[in-house]
């Protein structure tokens, strides 16, 4: 095992050079001591029950802090101490200074509430054509509707939108790149995602990796203080060189700090961070729980906990989103009945648990110590 960890890392480490004045990449090291330092870390991926999406999030017109004051008090209040929140390159592009401003607020929230937020800086999910303003409503009965790229395919196509891309990057990381608020920097949110359903994104795979590799660069240049991650999320082999593909040997060879996404059953999770152990960094599961397909708190938290590998469900409060409802809700939309049981959520939009059951767990799993599951009473 320790030839072939060797043999790996040298390997896969060698694939992209980053520019000569860029902050190294953390050694295995420096990426455990600063692990060392944290709780184990377990929260959520967040957007507040009255955003769609990132934009409606940020937006000024409907920037709502009191609602995320009221939400992160409710993560506070069953041990979560992280949150995974996505930003948005037009956002930067409309108003640099606001979204700042916002940014810092959300911050000072989030620290009152001891929550650490790991912020995603671009996505290839959901709707490719991202529009600024007034978002439109909800489908009815479809999951996560009004979701979008960011950089929009348009921008992505567009090869003199890189300085305006370069400056988002620079500017959000750097201006927060030795706040101790921030928990880390997630580069790119599964950027080999095909979001299928929507059609005319022929070629959008080359134009993200090579992108995903400026940034980076971009991003160790303003030297943060922060790990730097994108998580592998697709495919079934991960340890093995010769089974990854060209996006997960950048992630996986870039990355201060390892992460992924599951959403099957605890065997498979467990599986996966075997695989992930062989690259002798910290472990962090950005996104997990679809209990309809057999991802569940009961199922991963406890192994999450166990072999401290960080935690980060997908949805908090159930609102515009609609991930309380499954992913064939985009073939068959739920519009007459709810589902048997809720996909995503862990509350209710009135801020009482889907499952109280789930809520005592995470609780008594941020309570006890590192790698420490607590006997059931």
């Amino acid at each position: 095992m320790k030839a072939l960890t060797t043999c790996l890392l040298a390997s896969v480490a060698a694939l992209t050079a980053m520019p000569a004045d860029a902050r190294p990449q953390w050694t295995p090291v420096e990426a455990k001591a600063w692990y060392a330092k944290q709780p184990w870390l377990v929260g959520s991926n967040y957007a507040p029950a009255n955003a769609i999406n990132q934009l409606e999030m940020w937006q000024a017109e409907t920037w709502d802090p009191a609602r995320i004051d009221h939400e992160l008090g409710l993560a506070e209040g069953i041990g979560m101490n992280t949150m995974r929140v996505f930003l948005h390159d037009q956002l930067w592009q409309q108003d640099a200074e606001g979204f700042r401003k916002r940014i810092d607020q959300f911050l000072t929230i989030a620290a009152k509430h001891r929550i650490k937020p790991l912020f995603v800086l671009f996505d290839s999910c959901w709707d490719p054509n991202p529009v600024l303003g007034p978002q439109r409503p909800p489908i009815p009965g479809v999951h996560n509707s009004g979701w979008v790229q960011s950089p929009g395919l348009p921008a992505l196509r567009d090869p003199a939108q890189e300085p305006r891309l370069k400056a988002y990057v620079q500017g959000v990381v750097g201006a927060f790149a030795k706040d101790d608020r921030v928990l880390g920097w997630d580069l790119w949110n599964e950027p080999d995602n095909g979001a299928d359903q929507y059609k005319g994104q022929e070629g959008k795979q080359p134009l993200v990796l090579a992108l995903l590799t400026k940034v980076y660069g971009w991003a160790r240049d303003v030297d943060p203080t922060q790990p730097l991650t994108s998580g592998v999320w697709q495919h079934d082999d991960w340890k093995t060189e010769s089974a990854l593909t060209p996006m997960e040997k950048l992630q996986l060879s870039q990355s201060d700090v390892i992460s992924f996404h599951d959403y099957n059953w605890p065997e498979k999770f467990q599986d996966r961070v075997n695989q992930l152990k062989v690259y002798g960094r910290p472990i962090l599961c950005t996104e997990y729980m679809a209990r309809g397909n057999g991802s569940t708190f009961d199922g991963s938290l406890p192994i999450g906990k166990r072999e401290n590998v960080a935690m980060m469900n997908w949805g908090f409060v159930d609102g515009r989103t609609q991930t309380r409802l499954p992913w064939d809700s985009w073939k068959k939309p739920y519009t007459q009945d709810e589902p048997t049981i809720w996909f995503h959520e862990v509350f209710r939009n009135d801020g009482t648990p889907y499952r109280q059951a789930e809520t005592d767990l995470i609780r008594s799993l941020a309570k006890a110590p590192k790698g420490v599951v607590p006997a059931k009473k």
